[in-house]
């Protein structure tokens, strides 16, 4: 686990290293520009903070009825604080955050953790599949601002040279590969985790209130597109972009996080590239890539921080009333 988090984090510092040794002096100008652009517009960042905050309040409340079927039926404060927490814990330790909330949660409700974990896998499951409709859907709404943005990136590449197209060729046959041994191994890691996540998305679609956990699932993707939008505002060169480009960054920088411990280095990188599509000069692009992904992990840092004060003195209140801890 520590090698596995030290190459990732390796990752994330050398790209950012990459990323910024690649900066010409007029784009060092431009980027300063944008950040005083920030520093006047400074009071867009209350709304983003707010934003990032119920897009967790909904996670929270998605997850509690999950929880129902088991008969865990966690207070709000708790169930909210232990996502958060679930979160700080995920910029420090990259995939923690889900052990970390589960027995956050299993501490507090006197419940054990196992039976939560279940719960976690099903959720993520229904989170990738939400992330794939999203990206279809912004392939059908913008088929050719994406289409160019892509034909533009793989030009650049097949421009390098054969040793390109023999690597994407053998890309390829790895891929090939790893499907012709997962067809032979039905009983393996990979079969069991697939045969999981197809459990857990027939769980939910099957659940009692079905309805109201895909109204909480529409409202948490809607926040985090609102906080792109909302972000948009603070600099000039990206102020007029729309709702579907806010989209396409939601999509590329989700990628970016998961490429490195928090999006280090992957997300700024990832939102640059895809603003150039929509006439956004790259050193722009830099700027708001590098503001955006402060303002998500600054409302991550400062919420878990809060929600690790608040949650223990929280519970010792009222347990020490001998109440049962519930909203």
């Amino acid at each position: 686990m520590a090698v596995q988090y030290g190459l990732f984090l390796g990752l994330g510092v050398l790209l950012v290293w990459w990323q910024a040794s690649r900066i010409t002096p007029e784009e060092r100008t431009q980027i300063w520009v944008s950040l005083g652009e920030v520093r006047d517009r400074a009071w867009l960042l209350v709304p983003v903070f707010f934003i990032g905050f119920f897009s967790h309040l909904f996670r929270a409340l998605r997850w509690k009825l999950l929880l129902e079927p088991l008969d865990i039926r966690p207070s709000n404060i708790n169930i909210t604080s232990a996502v958060l927490i679930g979160y700080l814990a995920n910029l420090l330790v990259p995939r923690m955050g889900e052990v970390a909330r589960c027995t956050v949660l299993a501490k507090y409700e006197r419940q054990p953790a196992d039976k939560i974990i279940g719960t976690i896998v099903a959720e993520r499951s229904f989170d990738l599949l939400c992330l794939g409709v999203i990206i279809v859907l912004a392939f059908l709404l913008q088929t050719q601002v994406i289409s160019a943005y892509f034909d533009r990136e793989m030009a650049a590449y097949l421009s390098k040279g054969p040793a390109i197209a023999i690597a994407a060729a053998c890309g390829i046959l790895l891929i090939l590969l790893l499907v012709f041994i997962y067809r032979k191994t039905k009983n393996s890691k990979v079969g069991h985790f697939i045969a999981g996540m197809a459990d857990g998305v027939r769980a939910i679609l099957r659940m009692r209130r079905s309805g109201l956990f895909l109204f909480h699932t529409f409202m948490i993707w809607l926040c985090y597109l609102l906080q792109i939008y909302v972000g948009f505002k603070s600099i000039v060169a990206t102020e007029s972009l729309s709702l579907l480009a806010a989209m396409a960054v939601l999509i590329f920088g989700s990628i970016g996080m998961i490429v490195t411990p928090g999006g280090l280095g992957a997300y700024p990188i990832a939102v640059q590239k895809i603003l150039t599509v929509y006439g956004v000069e790259q050193a722009y692009g830099f700027a708001f890539g590098w503001v955006a992904w402060s303002a998500q992990t600054g409302t991550l840092l400062i919420l878990g921080l809060i929600a690790f004060l608040v949650l223990p003195a929280y519970n010792r209140k009222y347990q020490g009333r001998g109440l049962r801890v519930e909203d």
